[in-house]
């Protein structure tokens, strides 16, 4: 899937290895252009925050639109039951560097890492685009893990738990995506135990 595919530059490069591709674009008049362009490419005249992901696995390479970029990218990276495989997107060399970083962390990095490994694959400089844009990009790659970090079905608890830790902790940031795994294992054994006394309790 080619996300904010514009005048369709990676899509026509995807389509070239061979690849099945999904062109994602909003505007109308560049939809239609994409579909001359590249006639073996599904164009889709839709906007990514409101598309409904394949059921099926599939991976996205897209120059994402910065100013959208965050959202978009939550969106997919959030949710383990998206089948995303992986993701090579163009961002804001700064977002990028942020999210790959494992120290210090930050709250959407350790939800995005308990499903995905994140890496920073390349800078590109300003002047590789056209028009220029007023700062660096970098492409960031998320790879779907083998093994979560966090199962899956845990999803929205996790998540919560992670975004209450680093706003009420101050040491949330010096804890690695690995680390808010085992925290959160741990917390929900503990969990767990209290409930089951509870009803061992309620039962006599």
């Amino acid at each position: 899937m080619d996300v904010g595919a514009g005048s369709g530059m990676l899509t026509a490069a995807l389509l070239a290895t061979g690849a099945s591709v999904r062109a994602i674009e909003p505007d109308r008049r560049l939809a239609a252009r994409l579909r001359r362009a590249c006639p073996a490419a599904e164009v889709l005249e839709a906007d990514a925050l409101l598309l409904h992901w394949p059921r099926e696995p599939f991976r996205v390479v897209a120059n994402l639109p910065f100013a959208h970029a965050a959202v978009i990218c939550r969106v997919l990276l959030s949710d383990p039951a998206i089948p995303l495989r992986s993701a090579d997107v163009i961002v804001e060399w700064d977002f990028a560097a942020k999210r790959a970083r494992l120290w210090p962390s930050t709250a959407q990095s350790v939800v995005w890492n308990a499903w995905y490994e994140l890496a920073v694959v390349r800078r590109i400089e300003r002047r590789s685009f056209a028009p220029v844009p007023s700062v660096a990009a970098g492409v960031l790659r998320a790879t779907r893990r083998r093994s979560p970090l966090v199962r899956p079905r845990d999803a929205a608890r996790f998540e919560a738990f992670v975004r209450r830790g680093f706003r009420d902790g101050s040491r949330a940031r010096e804890r690695d995506p690995h680390a808010w795994a085992r925290l959160w294992e741990e917390s929900s054994a503990s969990a767990r135990t209290v409930t089951s006394m509870t009803r061992r309790g309620r039962a006599r």
